[in-house]
């Protein structure tokens, strides 16, 4: 179901980003997240090195793979890039190999910027790579829970707490949700011990 604009005036699409994430166990036990991102336009235009553009035609189009383990460790990075402005765009693709050793998780905006900010990279690629984390996450807890509950082994009880709990309003410490499911980190407060 797609939700209704609150916008009431007449509009016409003009300018449309769309990005993907999926994600894929593979038979070694490690993960492949990837990430997809498409400019189009809804009209033709005319780009300084690319020439004519028909409408619905991407301006930008590129995907990126990270490879992680059950720790969110990154073993592989690759990007493609099919669709650019300018060929010049091309050697931003390569930055991305010096993720390989970092980490999904707390950091992780600043391990990209660090890796491929400023003109070491592309602006598009960092902003797709931002999300990894969260599609990661998504991914692994979640499958790995599963696993357990189809193999009939217990929740692992939790010590410390760890995404999503105080990271959103949902989760919030003193919320509802963590007070009925989480209750051990109820009031849980960043410098508890």
């Amino acid at each position: 179901m797609t939700p209704q604009s609150t916008i009431t005036s007449n509009r016409r699409p003009i300018h449309t980003r769309s990005v993907r994430y999926s994600s894929f166990l593979r038979e070694d036990n490690h993960w492949d997240i990837e990430g997809t991102l498409v400019d189009t336009k809804s009209y033709d235009q005319t780009l300084l090195e690319r020439g004519l553009v028909h409408s619905g035609d991407p301006i930008h189009h590129m995907t990126v793979s990270l490879s992680i383990n059950d720790d969110f460790i990154i073993l592989e990075a690759h990007a493609q890039m099919p669709t650019t402005p300018f060929e010049a765009c091309q050697p931003a693709r390569a930055p991305i190999s010096n993720l390989v050793g970092a980490k999904l998780g707390k950091g992780w905006r600043k391990s990209v910027d660090a890796c491929m900010g400023g003109e070491a990279g592309c602006t598009h690629m960092r902003e797709l790579l931002y999300g990894m984390a969260t599609a990661a996450i998504q991914t692994v807890g979640r499958y790995r829970a599963h696993q357990r509950r189809q193999a009939g082994l217990p929740e692992p009880v939790m010590v410390q707490p760890r995404a999503p709990l105080g990271e959103c309003l949902g989760w919030a410490f003193d919320g509802s949700v963590v007070q009925r499911f989480r209750p051990q980190f109820f009031g849980w407060k960043a410098d508890h011990n």
